[in-house]
């Protein structure tokens, strides 16, 4: 199964903020999306927008150091999760963190490249990379049928992919 991919530049936080509402939008309520860069790119906020599109009321913070919250959506539970302080998957698995990634709801995943094997063979894989002081660099991965039309359908919608 090859990765389908689409790349985005967005130009400030809000324009971050605007695919994370998009994406919100589109989602059922069993996707699992991973998301990796570095500190300050953007993940928490496109996590942020991508709760509100789901009608999550509550504040939506970095779980860095409860790994795991969750939020009430429109289409069940979002569950956000941050791997910053876990090491290795072996720590995933001790605090039973990789239960989440199987689950019902929306599975937003911070640090995804540390889970490594323990993803689900089909996800969306989105890095965020700085391009700038606001700009970013930001690649979506699609594994599995059901996220290539999620990407297609993020096609159709969004202005500043290329």
């Amino acid at each position: 199964m090859d990765d389908e991919g689409l790349s985005i530049v967005s130009q400030s936080l809000a324009e971050t903020q605007d695919l994370g509402s998009v994406l919100g939008q589109l989602l059922d309520g069993q996707e699992v999306l991973c998301l990796e860069g570095e500190l300050g790119t953007g993940k928490t906020s496109l996590v942020q927008a991508i709760g509100r599109a789901q009608g999550v009321r509550t504040p939506i913070t970095s779980p860095t150091f409860t790994l795991v919250n969750e939020y009430h959506a429109r289409e069940g539970t979002l569950y956000h999760i941050d791997l910053y302080r876990l090491g290795r998957p072996e720590e995933i698995v001790q605090a039973g963190i990789d239960a989440y990634f199987y689950g019902d709801g929306i599975c937003l995943i911070e640090w995804a490249e540390k889970a490594g094997a323990l993803l689900p063979a089909e996800h969306l894989y989105i890095t965020l990379t700085h391009a700038g002081e606001d700009k970013r660099h930001i690649s979506l991965r699609a594994r599995g049928d059901s996220y290539r039309r999620l990407l297609d359908r993020l096609r159709i919608t969004i202005r500043f992919a290329t």
